[in-house]
């Protein structure tokens, strides 16, 4: 996906500007523990977090470090940068020691793979065996999966009826004027885009039924009915607010895109308590959670680290102190 795929040039700024680490903040959020941090086992660490800058990994940024400051440590925000080369290379190399990952990112565009691996668990165990020679662990991964999907609106929905991509494809061979898309314009020629779902699912839209555009306008022309289905992601917040319809990848094309703490491995020999802080907050995190937190952001305007901090305290993983 486009921003999950660093260009050239943002790799040479990387490179130029020491992973763009260049600024960062303690976080100073006044939260103790709740069901998490008992104990405070991370008093003592200092500990810097990064995300990528776009609205979840902002979110899921905040919400790491929370959870560290509830259990004790102090934590440096360097959350935000530009790109995922930005973001791995500086856990990599030491100048941060967590974030918050995706599976299919580093099993593609870090280790180099192209074809993904359709189950979840198998993804992530691929990904954490492959990158412990890169002193990074993975500690277990959450039901939060941002991958690519179609999704309709409700009158489409009614109209139509299809739940599943199966479906889809059966109404592109029976009423070929029915099936229109917009999408954008690297998913209308990635091999884990249309072209590929469509030799999947043995399914055939002419290319006049497919209009390329942004990401923003894909979901307003989906929700107004301008196109029958259109290209998300599955975590986006627009999803929800928007009531539209996600169809189902029955065939488990779409790469898994789960989110799993990714953790500097010589941060965790000296701070083992981290992973059982992190542990019962990835398991709370699922597409649901991802959506409306990430349409607090995108569609409210409110703050991601604020969006955040309510989400932990409303769950009880943290208290205020």
């Amino acid at each position: 996906m486009r921003r999950r795929t660093c260009l050239l040039l943002a790799a040479v700024l990387v490179a130029a500007s020491g992973c763009g680490l260049t600024s960062g903040s303690p976080m100073v959020d006044n939260v103790g523990p709740g069901t998490v941090g008992r104990g405070r086992p991370l008093e003592g660490a200092d500990l810097t977090v990064v995300s990528k800058e776009f609205t979840e990994q902002l979110v899921l940024g905040a919400i790491m470090g929370i959870a560290f400051q509830a259990a004790g440590a102090q934590v440096l925000d360097r959350t935000g940068i530009q790109g995922s080369v930005g973001t791995r290379a500086a856990v990599e190399n030491g100048d941060a020691d967590a974030t918050y990952e995706y599976t299919g990112t580093a099993w593609i565009t870090y280790l180099g793979h192209s074809h993904p691996i359709p189950d979840p668990g198998q993804q992530w165990k691929a990904v954490h065996d492959a990158d412990l020679k890169h002193g990074l662990t993975w500690l277990p991964p959450s039901r939060l999966n941002n991958t690519y999907a179609l999704a309709m609106n409700q009158a489409n929905h009614r109209r139509y009826g299809t739940n599943t991509l199966s479906q889809v494809a059966e109404l592109a061979a029976s009423d070929p004027g029915a099936v229109t898309l917009c999408v954008e314009g690297e998913f209308a020629n990635r091999a884990d885009g249309l072209p590929g779902m469509e030799k999947r699912y043995g399914m055939r839209v002419p290319a006049g039924n497919v209009t390329q555009m942004d990401t923003g306008i894909i979901y307003t022309q989906t929700a107004k009915g301008a196109c029958t289905y259109g290209e998300v992601f599955t975590t986006d917040g627009r999803i929800k607010s928007m009531n539209l319809v996600v169809m189902e990848d029955d065939k488990k094309f779409f790469p898994n895109y789960n989110a799993a703490p990714v953790i500097r491995t010589s941060t965790l020999k000296r701070w083992p308590a981290i992973a059982d802080v992190l542990a019962p907050v990835t398991k709370a995190l699922d597409n649901d959670v991802a959506q409306t937190l990430n349409a607090k952001v995108d569609v409210d305007g409110q703050d991601p680290h604020q969006v955040a901090l309510d989400w932990m305290k409303e769950k009880g993983f943290v208290k205020e102190r």
